[in-house]
């Protein structure tokens, strides 16, 4: 089957900020559109409010007068579930709460036809448990819609367990109709992106709990350095930090409570003391009215040091060795030695985060990786209390020189952005390997869903197969618990590479 018939009415049950949006979209794609919420009077004040909505698209000429007028007239807020009877669709996007929303499907299986096609927009809950009470829950499907619906493109199509391919598909096409990015995903907590997505809250508060870093620093080194739109503690501080720690949670039980999804004590102890972000006023900043903004930690101006001695091409920060002949800094490259450092004047060590910390060598300072050497306007060091003034001050003096701030953090292996890619691309190793979805699915979702400069494939692929289950395997050395511990599938991914290169 392909998309709606565009004479096929659609329905919206529950009338939020979600439930507006979607209508808004199948409004603008043809659509008559009902609207239906049990609260009285709500679907005609939700009406309302995309009316005005649609006005303002007109005033910014994205939309003509007389398209307006023709989507206001579809747009039709219903009084009775049995309102629907005639659509062709309809999209739940109703309270988080499982027995709510069977309840609603079991109702509207007795008033849609038989070929009308179910969707629910949950974000947490189990596409195929919402779908356990229907009678046909083959025409059941998932379509996660991201907020505010109306602008962003991503559309995860979730097949629950009993969800049939033609009602899939259907929704796919129908998606894609409407002028979004659909991909396509198995019924697994989290989807793709609540799921992929977990390493970036966890690893940056993880840092902060290891008293590596504070908040400001860590976001700017993930604006900054990482290339990420926004850092961990600002973007969960705009979701609400009971919304994000209320996902996180539920894709840790849904999986066992698997290590890897632990939730943060510290997230814990924030949502707790009502620190809930923008909406509350203070959250991991102060957003009250007077209140100083949090600057990140950045050190002072140092000398450059004269010269580098390069030993190896140094990975994937090779970029780095132009950035500094163009300083006019002089490389020396010693041509016998095939490790992937620079040496500094004073015989300290600069080396690319690995998982390793700086205590366990002889003056060794630790950088991160940056998404893009030469646009990155932070780097990050890492050094341990052994490390000496003289090395940690020619290796700020010689990022300084490239025309990069630098924050000095705690001896953090892995540091920040190194191992938040690290294990994001892990997950996603994982997640194909299961049949959650595909490499290709995967990078659009984290692209478009939540606005990573790479998808995890396409990161795996720049930093080289094996870079990051030999840096988490450095990880799990010194934290054991598991949250490190590389997948079966990038282990077999990883060692499948290294077994090629070896032959040839």
């Amino acid at each position: 089957m392909t998309a709606l018939d565009l004479a096929g009415p659609v329905a919206v049950v529950g009338t939020g900020t979600m439930g507006q949006g979607i209508a808004q979209v199948a409004l603008l794609a043809g659509h008559l559109v009902r609207l239906y919420d049990t609260a009285p009077g709500r679907a005609r004040e939700a009406a309302d409010a995309i009316g005005s909505r649609i006005d303002r698209l007109v005033e910014k000429n994205r939309l003509t007068t007389a398209d307006r007028d023709a989507a206001r007239a579809r747009l039709l807020p219903a009084e009775d579930l049995t309102d629907l009877a005639d659509c062709a669709l309809v999209v739940e996007a109703v309270l988080e709460e499982l027995g709510a929303k069977q309840e609603l499907f079991r109702a509207l299986e007795d008033i849609v036809g038989e070929d009308c096609l179910l969707a629910t927009n949950t974000s947490s809950l189990s596409v195929t448990a919402v779908g356990g009470a229907l009678r046909n829950p083959g025409r059941l499907v998932g379509l996660h819609f991201f907020n505010p619906a109306p602008l962003l493109p991503l559309v995860e199509v979730v097949s629950g367990y009993a969800t049939d391919v033609s009602s899939a598909t259907r929704a796919y096409e129908t998606a894609r109709a409407w002028g979004k990015t659909p991909v396509a995903c198995a019924d697994t907590p989290g989807f793709i992106v609540n799921r992929i997505a977990r390493p970036f809250y966890a690893e940056a508060f993880a840092v902060y709990e290891a008293q590596g870093a504070d908040p400001a620093t860590i976001d700017a080194v993930l604006r900054e350095c990482g290339g990420f739109r926004m850092g961990a503690f600002e973007l969960t501080d705009l979701i609400g930090q009971d919304v994000n720690e209320s996902v996180t949670h539920s894709v840790w039980r849904s999986f066992f409570q698997d290590v890897r999804f632990t939730p943060s004590l510290a997230q814990r102890r924030l949502v707790e003391s009502g620190r809930l972000g923008r909406k509350s006023g203070q959250g991991w900043y102060d957003y009250r009215e007077g209140a100083e903004p949090a600057e990140p930690h950045t050190a002072e101006p140092r000398q450059a040091p004269a010269y580098v001695v390069a030993e190896g091409d140094l990975g994937p920060a090779s970029e780095l060795l132009a950035l500094i002949r163009e300083a006019g800094i002089q490389v020396r490259e010693d041509e016998e030695d095939h490790g992937t450092r620079l040496v500094l004047p004073g015989g300290g060590q600069l080396t690319l985060a690995d998982g390793q910390t700086s205590v366990e060598f002889r003056d060794v300072v630790y950088f991160d990786l940056a998404f893009d050497y030469r646009k990155a306007t932070r780097i990050a060091l890492s050094a341990s209390q052994d490390t000496s003034a003289q090395t940690l001050s020619e290796a700020i003096g010689l990022f300084q020189a490239l025309g990069k701030d630098v924050s000095v953090i705690g001896d953090v292996p892995g540091m920040i952005v190194a191992r938040t890619v690290a294990r994001i691309v892990d997950l996603a190793h994982d997640a194909v390997a299961k049949g959650v979805a595909t490499e290709e699915d995967i990078d659009t979702a984290m692209r478009l869903g939540v606005n990573y400069p790479l998808g995890p494939f396409e990161w795996s692929r720049r930093l080289g197969r094996t870079w990051a289950c030999s840096l988490l395997d450095d990880l799990h050395e010194r934290d054991p618990s598991g949250r490190y511990a590389p997948s079966l599938a990038l282990y077999r991914h990883s060692y499948a590479t290294e077994k090629r290169e070896g032959a040839s």
